[in-house]
């Protein structure tokens, strides 16, 4: 436990932790910079069709971080330990080579961003459960120097703008796949199924909302859905960086550390947009659209996780693995519900403020279910005695 540890040793960690925490800022930042670049090289109907490839390449990252990392972490009989596939960082650096050479293409954009994103997605995974944090702390500074000159390469009309981006993809995930000494566990099947169907749940709510405001109220919405689900993904960050952790073992600090970060981005995010920054990076679709209140109720939704991600790594810990997917089926129906009701009022501010119910609803719904198993293990405990 990180308690235990020596003084001088726990601050160590503990500035890793942040360093490593802070470098997520460069998963963040793809989909963002993606959506950027988009609104200079292609047109608004060509956007709305990136920006619902964007959420799908996101929705199969979640699929193929469940199958390599999160089924491995939740298997309570091996020793828990995940490496970076060389067969994904092949696939990756092969769909970056393709994207680079047709750089002005969307449909070959679209088609490989699936393995782009799930290779950072588990690359980082990676280096955060297995805290490899110096060769992470290079792997984010890569990804974003590409992000961000592909984004000023855009803003001043280079048609070549997307070929940094998928540089700076292509070097991370060569750093991230450098060999390790340990073997990655196998996981157990029955917990893999599980932990993908949960993931495969919850997470094809928003690719499939997002292709639902795309048909139903127009490209520049879908646009902006993506814009502000990406942004507010800032806020993410933190989160699924203690989410891995806790998954591995509890520790205050990773919460302390993670909910500071939380609160810092919040606050980020509300300064880039009452200054204009985040209309001049995403253009006509944000600056056109009363953009400040579905952000904030985005980052409330995405906050709100804070309180969700702690009952969840403890039940997945316990292997509370077929509990957890019924549970989140469950929680997936009533979001989706809630933000089909914002669909049809046809208001981004409405869909996000039902995730935004949805997910203080789920935080109610693990807790209980955490104290509840909590409270089954000290009966057994003291029958046992």
């Amino acid at each position: 436990m990180t308690a235990d540890l020596p003084s001088p040793l726990r601050l160590r960690r503990a500035t890793l932790s942040l360093i490593t925490l802070l470098g997520g800022v460069s998963l963040a930042v793809i989909p963002a910079a993606t959506v950027a670049i988009s609104s200079r090289l292609f047109s608004r109907p060509e956007q709305g069709i990136i920006a619902v490839a964007v959420m799908v390449a996101t929705f199969a990252g979640q699929l193929t971080f469940a199958v390599v990392l999160e089924s491995r972490l939740s298997s309570a009989a091996t020793e828990r330990r995940v490496v970076f596939p060389l067969w994904l960082a092949g696939l990756a650096l092969v769909a970056a080579g393709v994207i680079a050479l047709n750089a002005r293409n969307p449909i070959v954009l679209c088609l490989g961003l699936p393995l782009l994103i799930a290779a950072l997605e588990v690359g980082r995974g990676v280096s955060v459960a297995e805290r490899l944090d110096l060769r992470e702390i290079w792997a984010s500074v890569t990804v974003g120097l590409g992000a961000l000159t592909g984004v000023l390469a855009a803003f001043t009309g280079q048609d070549w703008a997307l070929i940094p981006l998928v540089a700076g993809i292509a070097l991370a995930t060569l750093v991230r796949c450098l060999p390790v000494t340990h073997r990655a566990s196998r996981p157990e099947p029955a917990v893999m199924g599980w932990v993908v169907a949960d993931t495969a749940i919850t997470g094809v709510i928003y690719p499939l909302l997002n292709t639902m405001i795309l048909t139903l109220i127009g490209p520049g919405e879908a646009v902006l859905f993506t814009a502000i689900a990406t942004v507010s993904g800032l806020l993410a960050i933190p989160l699924n960086f203690m989410r891995l952790r806790l998954l591995k073992e509890h520790s205050r600090l990773d919460i302390a550390v993670s909910a500071g970060a939380v609160l810092a981005a919040v606050v980020v995010l509300v300064v880039l947009e009452r200054t204009g920054v985040l209309g001049f990076i995403f253009g006509g679709v944000w600056t056109s659209s009363a953009a400040i209140l579905p952000l904030v109720l985005a980052c409330g939704w995405r906050a709100a996780s804070l309180a969700t991600t702690i009952p969840f790594a403890a039940l997945r810990r316990m292997g509370e693995v077929r509990l957890l997917t019924g549970l989140r089926a469950a929680v997936s129906v009533m979001a989706f519900a809630l933000a089909g009701v914002g669909l049809a009022l046809h208001s981004l501010s409405a869909v996000f403020l039902g995730l935004l119910i949805a997910e203080l609803a789920s935080a109610v719904v693990y807790e209980l279910a955490r104290r509840r198993r909590v409270r089954a293990a000290a009966l057994v405990v003291a029958a046992a005695a």
